[in-house]
């Protein structure tokens, strides 16, 4: 990881006077990405900045790279994994200088040209000049995840690895594209499929598409753009069995993890506990990589059961588990959470990024000299990670039908006008072929159009964000999962075999369920930080909007764009009502649109780049021995309430009903949302069935132990535990 940053004059034989100044404070502006050295080159109509981040060759591997004839020049930030074969096999002969996985670059390009990354494995973002052609080139890895923007300035190109770095030069313009934002699929997380480009949220901002190559000439300013990758067409089907599809997919993500935990650094892993994170600690483990491991315990955590079984995987593999403990006090403050949203320059900047920020933060305290982080992320994209989640009945056929009325969606978004049919009665009325060639493909097979979509929004959200939070603390992040060829793998599963494989993961889940502890492999699809436990992180953002007299929403309110397009009444009666919510589930949306009016303030007025952004100490964490005799004191560290006095009265919240059957007097249902959510059976749990029977809203938690005839002991946890999830709320009587 490491940070990039350049000028390139169009039409002139050298920079402007001036230029060098604006090129440094451009590199300075990526200074938290690259920690360990920095390179300035300036030759001609071309300025190079490069911020280095060392984690392969570190005592020879400084950039600029050159060619041998040294007629190419290029920095890189990122990973080539193959570099050794390609350096050993097609380049066999050609005389290398550095010890850097990167300098095959060069060399690849001065044989081949544009199609110079066929053959590489691994992530980058890269910019180079071909002097001989006095051609820019910019290039991306096939997932996006190393990033790189661009744009025009004055008759010159300027690049960099963060877009506040282009704001550096005075020229560059600044102005926050709140109509393209607005409606854009992944703030608005409306139902639809989309593959639409990855928006920048800037308006003039290019952003090098994954997979491309562009070619800017120098001389006139003409652009060509080469794809050299892109998702498989789905076309064709593989004639192999299930079990070999799993075998295949073993071998290559075992391949990945070496790769990718492969380092002349330490390296860390962040785990959830979840199948994912779990698979890659427990292939690095197998690889013999001491690796130590961070996780989030929020209150969150603790109820969707990731701290837990984060600390259950790592103490089966044997690898040290630092959990860091986010109780309800820790709540960023207003100037804090500007400072990361300016690092990340996206309104999608949320809680799992201030979680991530931190446990990076954390990390680079508790290990001085980690410099990278293995993760969990892109499996869930490609894996069927989602099936359980979109799916509108049983099964793969649920699945299919879900994302299937999502394709439907996507169509009816581009025509409008015929939207109504399909909203009125039990079922569309009108058959898909209406819809024409939005639709043809996708209500036919809509797998290959859901896979697309999820693409894109990797791109826009994973990528984007995993990359800046580690970068932010001078970290690499790793994602061993999003290796070509173990998509290109999963993209020729035909469709007859897609149920065996993908549904809920399947294939990943059978590909390690020899190396991952019995009860992760059969673990269901959790979320970070939403799903069961989200209640902890809509309070916080809460908290968080609402310090200092609402500071963040009012200086969001006040930004320019923000007065034309928002309805300032609205936005703080939301926050109010937000605020009185044990549930406050739209501050999500309320959040995005205060990101956005901060970034377009911001982006007038430049902040201090993070390399200057002063920090508060980094947050405590704990090792837990044994997580069943310790689980109510680390429950009590992480509750965002007090424990409810026998004075209180306990109520059910206002979503919440309890329903009994007559022909199943031995059991309560906990209906949420009109949905029945929750079985209390009287042979499990006796004295919490007893408990809730006596629940009617006016009884304090005393009388209502007295009527159960059950000491507080032993509805304690289940009590607690509901009051969390928001069934119950304690109130004073």
């Amino acid at each position: 990881m490491c940070g990039l940053a350049g000028i390139a004059a169009v039409g002139a034989d050298t920079l402007t006077p001036g230029a060098g100044t604006i090129l440094a404070g451009m590199s300075r502006a990526v200074g938290h990405r690259g920690p360990d050295a920095e390179q300035v080159y300036v030759d001609g109509p071309v300025g190079l900045g490069f911020r280095r981040l060392a984690l392969v060759g570190p005592e020879s591997g400084d950039q600029p790279l050159f060619s041998e004839d040294g007629k190419v020049v290029l920095i890189a930030n990122g990973e080539v994994y193959n570099h050794r074969e390609l350096a050993t096999g097609s380049l066999a002969g050609v005389r290398t200088r550095t010890n850097s996985d990167c300098e095959v670059l060069a060399h690849l390009y001065a044989r081949d040209g544009v199609r110079f990354l066929d053959g590489v494995v691994g992530m980058f973002a890269i910019a180079l000049w071909d002097r001989m052609r006095n051609r820019l080139v910019l290039a991306r890895d096939r997932f996006g995840i190393k990033p790189l923007y661009y744009t025009r300035v004055d008759g010159a190109v300027l690049f960099a690895s963060e877009i506040k770095a282009l704001f550096a030069h005075p020229g560059c313009r600044r102005e926050l594209d709140w109509e393209g934002a607005l409606a854009d699929q992944s703030l608005t997380l409306s139902p639809y499929l989309t593959d639409e480009p990855v928006n920048t949220w800037f308006r003039g901002i290019d952003i090098v598409p994954a997979g491309s190559v562009v070619s800017i000439d120098l001389r006139n300013g003409e652009v060509d753009r080469h794809q050299y990758w892109s998702l498989p067409s789905f076309e064709g089907e593989a004639d192999i069995s299930d079990e070999q599809f799993v075998r295949t997919y073993r071998d290559l993500l075992t391949g990945a993890v070496r790769d990718a935990a492969t380092a002349d650094a330490e390296l860390g892993l962040f785990l959830s506990g979840g199948i994912d994170s779990t698979a890659v600690a427990a292939l690095a483990a197998a690889a013999g990589s001491p690796i130590h491991t961070f996780t989030v315990l929020s209150g969150g955590t603790l109820v969707t059961g990731d701290s837990e079984f984060g600390h259950r995987a790592a103490s089966t593999l044997g690898m040290p588990n630092h959990q860091l403990v986010f109780d309800a006090k820790t709540v960023p403050t207003v100037d804090e959470w500007k400072r990361l949203l300016w690092l990340l320059e996206t309104p999608l900047c949320g809680p799992e990024q201030y979680y991530k920020y931190e446990l990076y933060r954390y990390a680079k305290q508790a290990r001085p000299q980690l410099r990278g982080m293995l993760l969990g992320a892109g499996a869930d994209e490609y894996n069927g990670g989602f099936s359980t989640v979109f799916n509108v009945g049983e099964d793969w056929a649920g699945f299919e039908s879900g994302i299937r009325q999502m394709a439907r969606n996507a169509a009816l978004h581009k025509t409008p006008a015929v939207a109504p049919w399909w909203e009125c009665g039990d079922s569309p009325l009108l058959e898909g072929a209406l819809l024409g060639s939005h639709a043809t493909g996708p209500l036919v097979d809509p797998y290959p159009a859901y896979v697309a979509s999820r693409h894109r929004y990797l791109q826009q959200y994973n990528c984007w964000h995993d990359d800046r939070t580690a970068a932010g603390n001078g970290i690499e992040a790793r994602v061993p999962f999003l290796d070509h060829r173990i998509i290109e793998l999963l993209m020729r599963i035909p469709p007859r075999q897609r149920a065996g494989l993908l549904w809920d993961k399947k294939i990943l889940r059978e590909a390690v369920r020899d190396i991952v502890p019995g009860e992760i492999a059969a673990r269901p699809k959790g979320a970070f930080i939403w799903g069961e436990g989200a209640g902890f992180t809509h309070r916080m953002i809460v908290r968080l909007l609402s310090q200092q007299d609402c500071a963040l929403l009012e200086e969001a309110l006040a930004a320019p764009g923000a007065r034309q397009f928002l309805r300032p009444d609205a936005a703080r009666a939301m926050l109010s009502r937000l605020r009185s919510e044990r549930q406050p589930a739209d501050v999500q949306s309320l959040l995005s649109l205060v990101n956005l009016g901060l970034l377009d303030k911001m982006t007038r007025q430049l902040p201090a780049v993070p390399l200057d952004a002063p920090q508060r100490a980094v947050l405590t964490a704990i090792s837990i021995k044994d997580w069943d005799s310790e689980k109510p004191t680390i429950a009590e560290r992480v509750r965002d309430h007090s424990r409810p006095s026998p004075d209180d009265v306990v109520a059910f919240s206002g979503n919440v009903l309890l329903v009994q059957a007559r022909q199943f007097p031995s059991r309560l249902y906990l209906v949420v949302d009109g949905a029945f959510e929750y079985v209390v059976d009287a042979s499990v749990d006796a004295a919490w069935f007893a408990f809730l029977q006596t629940v009617d809203g006016n009884r304090t938690l005393g009388e209502l132990l007295d009527l159960c005839g059950h000491p507080y002991a032993s509805v304690e946890e289940m009590l607690l535990a509901s009051i969390d999830a928001g069934l119950l709320q304690g109130m004073p009587a």
